[in-house]
């Protein structure tokens, strides 16, 4: 029962996990290279809720100064994700346009036929 109960309490650490999971399992299993640029993106994902989680105090404000307030929570990490963010747009941007100059150059995305093509060339 105090297994169940933990999960509960702690689903958002869970599902970041599972996100963890199949984004990685996408990056290594597929050779599709636009798939795998899918599965770094949900990886990435994965990574930014993983620090956005705790960075939220239940019962705290934002930091501004208030005597009614006592419990504040730290900004940092939500200004550090976005950064974050945008660096991983920029990443997945690039990729897809080294991804549409790959598939002009080879005719495929598919790592196999490229490597393949390599081979015999």
């Amino acid at each position: 029962m105090s297994a169940v109960r933990t999960f509960i309490e702690h689903y958002n650490y869970v599902i970041t996990i599972l996100l963890m999971m199949a984004g990685l399992y996408i990056v290594v299993a597929r050779g599709n290279m636009v798939k795998k640029l899918v599965g770094l993106s949900i990886f990435q994902t994965s990574v930014y809720l993983l620090y956005i989680e705790p960075g939220k105090i239940l019962g705290a404000t934002a930091p501004i100064l208030d005597p009614a307030f006592k419990v504040y929570s730290n900004p940092l990490p939500h200004v550090l994700i976005l950064t974050a963010i945008v660096v991983g747009i920029a990443t997945v941007a690039l990729g897809l346009a080294l991804v549409v100059r790959i598939n002009e150059a080879y005719g495929t995305v598919e790592e196999d036929e490229i490597f393949e093509r390599d081979r015999d060339a």
